[in-house]
């Protein structure tokens, strides 16, 4: 395995097939690996009963499985088309939070996140996840538009 590793905080959005694409364009030619970091936002309820916990338990497996299918098997098979060698990630949380945690856990040199087409109220309020990945990230993190 390299020890070059880049993150892709990936979405699985039609677009993001641009950050994806030049994400397996810098790592053929650096010889980087990818960590392709699919977030899914879960919010923990601790005042649910006992018969709620348990459908949100199956719903977050059926959630699970369909990022796995539907999100990241079509990006690992497009890096494996390349020649670039990835790995997929499905957490469920913050996005900014846990791609900057998988980040550190690879020990990653590069981010990269596609930009937010978003331009709602509260993304310009509050920010947006390149933004915060821009601003919060202690490796260099490249926003592809």
């Amino acid at each position: 395995m390299t020890s070059n590793v880049f993150i892709v905080a990936y979405e699985g959005e039609p677009s993001d097939s641009g950050v994806l694409n030049y994400a397996i364009t810098r790592a053929k030619a650096e010889g980087a690996s990818l960590v392709l970091v699919h977030v899914l936002e879960w919010s923990p309820y601790s005042f649910l009963t006992p018969q709620e916990v348990e459908e949100r338990h199956s719903r977050r497996k059926r959630e699970l499985a369909r990022a796995d299918e539907v999100v990241m098997a079509p990006a690992l098979a497009a890096c494996d088309t390349a020649g670039v060698s990835a790995t997929a990630v499905i957490r469920y949380g913050q996005v900014i939070e846990l791609v900057l945690e998988e980040a550190k856990l690879a020990g990653a040199t590069l981010i990269f996140v596609g930009r937010s087409g978003q331009q709602s109220m509260a993304t310009r309020i509050f920010g947006s996840v390149p933004l915060g990945l821009a601003q919060l990230s202690p490796i260099p993190t490249v926003i592809v538009p």
